[in-house]
């Protein structure tokens, strides 16, 4: 498999705080580790590019994007929520992160990589339509996902999150769109407390209690996601990959393993080769124990690059 790696920079140069979790050392840890590994090395790197104003516009009313521009500090930091807050560099690095996903869709479309991981940050789950929060500005999935429909005429497209929290923006965006598959699975009931009980017939939640261990969660992806994405036939699948999950994030009371994210990553790949010509485009959401972090973002790139876990 080739796998491309896309990152930038300057999406470190945003920052809420020294003592906000969604902090610049997860990138640092996930970059580390994969170098340490010799991971990094075998995939084929690259800088993630900015999301234009009509990419981004395809999700967010141009409205919404003017609003979060006036809110821009040009210097410090303000508040959008108790969760959510801006410096200067903050747009800056969620054009890039969603560019990312952008980018990332071009490459499988071009056939230039068989898959690729984007290590961007701000992550953007929890984005809707009009509304930022849950340390998230624009949707960069969603992004992605209204990018290959636009630009490559994908008439199926599927977003698989495993966060550990649901991915209300992504679900806000796309709910009852009969060409785009969500399928979440999440810590029950926690944050983000909207749709958490959805019932459009394109979204497969997957609430699981606190304490799931990754037997559990793999049993209930198996039974909730397969049998919908095999009735789907997605052309495209895309991957929120958040590693708060894990047993040792400080986060939330999910119990997965190093190993429960290689066993995802490659039933999301499975089920893109066998409709989508192997079309898989990840991006980071949360994942907030940078030693927890790291090792889960090196079970995501081994699986991608079609590598055993051990």
């Amino acid at each position: 498999m080739i796998t491309a790696y896309l990152s930038h920079p300057d999406c470190q140069r945003h920052h809420m705080g020294p003592e906000h979790p969604e902090s610049p050392l997860r990138l640092e840890a996930i970059r580390a580790r994969l170098m340490l590994s010799g991971i990094l090395q075998q995939t084929m790197q690259s800088d993630a590019r900015e999301a234009t104003e009509e990419q981004l516009a395809r999700v967010h009313p141009l409205r919404h994007l003017r609003a979060l521009d006036k809110c821009l500090p040009e210097h410090g930091i303000v508040a959008l929520d108790g969760d959510t807050l801006m410096n200067p560099d903050t747009l800056l690095a969620a054009r890039l992160a969603a560019g990312a996903v952008v980018r990332g869709v071009d490459l499988v479309f071009r056939q230039q990589a068989d898959n690729v991981f984007c290590a961007v940050r701000p992550p953007g789950h929890h984005a809707e339509a009009t509304d930022a929060m849950g340390f998230c500005f624009y949707n960069n999935v969603a992004v992605g996902a209204a990018h290959a429909r636009a630009k490559y005429g994908v008439r199926r497209v599927a977003i698989l999150d495993f966060d550990v929290h649901q991915c209300n923006g992504t679900i806000d965006i796309f709910q009852d769109d009969p060409e785009v598959l969500v399928c979440t699975s999440f810590q029950y009931p926690f944050y983000p407390w909207r749709y958490l009980r959805s019932e459009s017939r394109n979204v497969i939640n997957t609430p699981l209690d606190a304490g799931t261990d990754g037997p559990t969660f793999r049993r209930a992806i198996e039974d909730d996601w397969l049998p919908a994405l095999h009735a789907f036939k997605p052309e495209l699948v895309l991957v929120s990959a958040g590693f708060d999950a894990h047993r040792e994030d400080p986060l939330a009371e999910l119990c997965l393993e190093d190993e429960d994210y290689h066993w995802v990553t490659r039933l999301a790949m499975e089920i893109a080769a066998l409709y989508a010509d192997n079309r898989l485009v990840s991006v980071l959401e949360g994942g907030y124990d940078p030693d927890a972090l790291g090792r889960g973002a090196e079970a995501h790139l081994k699986a991608l690059l079609g590598l055993p876990f051990a």
